[in-house]
């Protein structure tokens, strides 16, 4: 049985080691900070409402990460989140050829934006993609590559340049 503090203990180090990724995780789906904050908030009261048990820091993170892709999700449903025209977001304080990245990158659908970011920008395997993502590895690469080649088409390089983001 966990006490108050420990829970307390537990959110307060989840929140300092995972918001950041989270807030990014959810900004590929919804294309929106405040959105995005808004659903690592819900995933942290998730995680204060039923104290789930790990087993080690990584299977924590990944539950993190499946939460919040689901809430994701959850939101992209909602009709008030449909009929709303959003705000582009400014990413302005961007160098500029990292902005044009990014853009190209938040401009891909779904299914190659989110294995994208997983593995440039937070450093998963293919393998841990495809367990969060509840998918085949070998469909995760296949995103991942189909990514890559609409990357390139987009931002351009040299025909033998390997795509670093």
């Amino acid at each position: 049985m966990y006490t108050s503090f420990d829970i307390n203990e537990s959110v307060r180090r989840a929140l300092d080691l995972y918001s950041q990724s989270m807030i990014k995780i959810a900004f590929t789906y919804l294309k929106n900070v405040a959105d995005a904050e808004e659903v690592a908030q819900e995933v942290f009261l998730t995680y204060l409402q039923k104290r789930p048990a790990f087993e080690n820091n990584e299977h924590e993170k990944a539950w993190l990460i499946r939460t919040t892709i689901n809430k994701s999700k959850n939101m992209l449903k909602t009709g008030w989140f449909k009929s709303r025209n959003p705000v582009p977001e400014d990413l302005s304080y961007l160098p500029k050829e990292e902005n044009e990245v990014l853009q190209a990158v938040l401009a891909l659908d779904k299914k190659y934006r989110i294995p994208i970011h997983l593995h440039y920008y937070e450093g998963y395997s293919i393998q841990e993609i495809a367990e969060i993502m509840q998918a085949k590895p070998a469909t995760v690469g296949t995103w991942l590559a189909r990514g890559r080649l609409l990357l390139k088409e987009k931002i351009g390089g040299l025909e033998d340049e390997e795509i670093s983001l």
